[in-house]
């Protein structure tokens, strides 16, 4: 009789392990990614690939995050497992997005902030989004409104509002990335706020917040008293 190859069994219990425990159980970021990889990659070992992909990332959320062809350019590797790290991302992205809009309370921002560093935190670019609200503070909708070179964004106040007018929102949240990791605001960040608040408030729709994200951290103007 012909042997299976040794790593079938060894799918066959990472598998089984997380079926029974979830994934907490693979405290080794390489252990969650190679089950990841034994979706893409049906016929090899992929432990010593997903080895190297931590190696070479540091974590893996940093794989999630690595661009296309970083990715494709370590052995092993191809277009299909590429497709199931990005879809493992925005697919973890949408569960954020939708579950902001359920758990997003004025007590508990939290959710909102994972949401907002999810989506845009790894972004090579400047985004700036506005995150709409009715008058009970339920997320309604939600736009990119510009997207620019590493470091700035252009910003027009009144596709803004009119997006605003639009969906009916009575509150704001503006969301914007610093690609260089730094969430401080700058003085241009500090003007556009004063003046989109302003625009706001002679419509009678009030801002509630403007964040910064990077990857790792972010940064509240309600939070730290400049709105």
């Amino acid at each position: 009789m012909t042997r299976k190859p040794h790593y079938l069994h060894h799918r066959e219990r990472v598998r089984a392990k997380f079926r029974q425990f979830g994934l907490d159980v693979f405290r080794e970021d390489y252990e969650a990614l190679e089950l990841l990889l034994m979706f893409a990659i049906p016929v090899k070992d992929v432990k010593p690939i997903a080895k190297e992909l931590v190696g070479k990332f540091g974590s893996f959320k940093e794989v999630l995050d690595a661009p296309e062809e970083e990715l494709l350019a370590v052995e092993g590797v191809g277009p299909v497992a590429v497709t199931m790290i990005r879809f493992i991302k925005e697919a973890a992205t949408r569960y954020l997005q939708q579950k902001t809009r359920t758990d997003f309370t004025l007590d508990t921002p939290e959710s909102l902030i994972d949401y907002c560093m999810a989506r845009m935190g790894a972004q090579s670019n400047e985004q700036f989004r506005v995150i709409y609200l009715d008058g009970k503070f339920a997320i309604v909708d939600e736009q990119l409104i510009a997207e620019g070179t590493i470091d700035q964004a252009a910003v027009y106040p009144r596709k803004v509002m009119e997006h605003a007018l639009k969906s009916k929102a009575s509150n704001l949240v503006f969301v914007h990335n610093h690609p260089d990791g730094n969430v401080t605001p700058s003085e241009f960040d500090k003007t556009l706020t004063r003046g989109l608040v302003l625009a706001a408030k002679t419509m009678g729709i009030s801002v509630y917040d403007h964040i910064i994200v990077s990857q790792d951290a972010h940064f509240s103007f309600r939070e730290n008293g400049l709105l």
